[in-house]
């Protein structure tokens, strides 16, 4: 008779959460999602020893939105108010990388004067969603004066941009082959002047911070992500530039207006939240100096195109004339006739490439809709970020990548 056979199963029971490890006595515990910093839907499984996180798993969550699904179910220019909904901070470039990817597909050519007002407020949309990613941050480590500068000025970009498009957030403001509606009179002057109110909360904020040794200790080094792992996990904009790799599509694939400016792209050192904090002030700075070139680039003419199978016709002639009423129609209950084809499109959003993978069967709904989305690649890469670091680490290291949980969802 063999003898019994004694089989050890090393843990065989995954800890609870709170349950101290019984071979180093670590503990693991649960950050998220009713954190105030984990945004509500994002969960940290760390393993600490002591302060020290010496392992991290990071679950983005979910807002069931489930917006490439809902795509399918309505036609190409009436789901423009669903790209929106995926980076909330900066939605106009989220409706422009959509729009350039169904342009793209139909052969739709944009007048000059749309080319330059895409250009200008997806720069401005920028400021905005660094400015948010930097305040948050900042509060989020207790610099509270800080926190409300960068609100104030946060809410000047939005109201005036919500005197162009009608909203404060979600602005549905793109069309395909155009825009909604143009500028309203006024709109430039004001513009300049919250520029110039830019400079000078910007200013604040550098005097506040930049030499703080408090700010300082708790950046540098932290978080970091080396260049091989940022590549690695398909990190793109302030992330992957913030490791010392100059990558952006606006000078790598050069669209809209972006071939005719003359800007730089700032990158980092080493990697950590110090830098991607000093790349996105560096960003802002270049936003605001390619947004005056704009205007004074900007010229008249209409900003929609002339093409029918994407542009609506005139009220006067829809109120006047079969043939425009029976284009209105079509375009509305049926939708643009999109050519039978698929193709991806991508812009540089706020937090790296937005990029937008469509396939089109020729009719006015489309088969597919994919959001190549940056978040839902950084978030894949935060462990990395906060492993060895210390527990009061996470949350400014969180901050710093900027994870919009509208765009994670699936």
């Amino acid at each position: 008779m063999r003898p019994a056979v004694e089989l050890k199963i090393a843990n065989p029971v995954r800890p609870a959460f709170g349950q101290v490890l019984d071979d180093d006595s670590r503990v693991i515990v649960n950050i998220g999602p009713s954190h105030p910093a984990t945004h509500g839907t994002v969960q940290i499984i760390a393993e600490l020893d002591a302060e020290r996180v010496m392992r991290a798993d990071v679950h983005c969550g979910y807002l069931h939105r489930g917006f490439e699904k809902e795509c399918e179910a309505h036609t190409w220019q009436n789901l423009i108010p669903y790209t929106d909904r995926l980076n909330y901070c900066s939605a106009l470039i989220n409706n422009f990388a959509y729009c350039q990817a169904v342009e793209q597909l139909m052969g739709v050519e944009l007048t000059p004067r749309t080319r330059i007002l895409r250009t200008l407020l997806s720069e401005y949309s920028r400021i905005a969603d660094h400015v948010t990613c930097v305040a948050a941050m900042l509060m989020e480590m207790g610099a509270m004066t800080a926190f409300l500068y960068l609100m104030t000025l946060r809410d000047y970009i939005y109201e005036h941009l919500a005197d162009v498009t009608g909203a404060r957030v979600t602005y549905s403001y793109g069309r395909i082959g155009g825009l909604a509606r143009d500028l309203p009179p006024g709109w430039l002057k004001r513009l300049e002047e919250v520029l110039k109110e830019y400079d000078t909360y910007i200013e604040r904020i550098h005097g506040l911070v930049d030499r703080n040794r408090i700010f300082i200790d708790r950046l540098r080094n932290t978080g970091v992500l080396t260049q091989a792992q940022a590549l690695s996990y398909g990190c793109t904009g302030p992330v992957l530039r913030s490791t010392g790799l100059k990558i952006d599509t606006r000078k790598d694939s050069p669209y809209l207006a972006y071939p005719d400016l003359d800007f730089v792209v700032p990158v980092g050192i080493k990697g950590d939240n110090y830098d991607r904090y000093v790349l996105r002030m560096q960003e802002m700075d270049e936003s605001v100096y390619m947004m005056r070139q704009l205007v004074d680039m900007l010229p008249e003419g209409p900003i929609n195109t002339e093409d029918p199978r994407c542009t609506l016709p005139p009220k006067p002639l829809v109120y006047g004339e079969i043939e425009s009423l029976i284009t209105h129609f079509k375009l509305i209950i049926d939708g643009p006739r999109v050519p039978v084809g698929d193709i991806y499109s991508a812009q540089e959003g706020a937090n790296g490439e937005l990029g937008f993978y469509i396939v089109s069967t020729g009719e006015g709904q489309p088969y597919r809709v994919h959001c190549r989305a940056p978040s839902f690649n950084h978030v894949g890469a935060a462990h990395l970020m906060v492993k060895g670091g210390q527990l009061a680490d996470v949350v400014p290291t969180f901050g710093s990548i900027n994870m919009i949980g509208g765009e994670c969802d699936r």
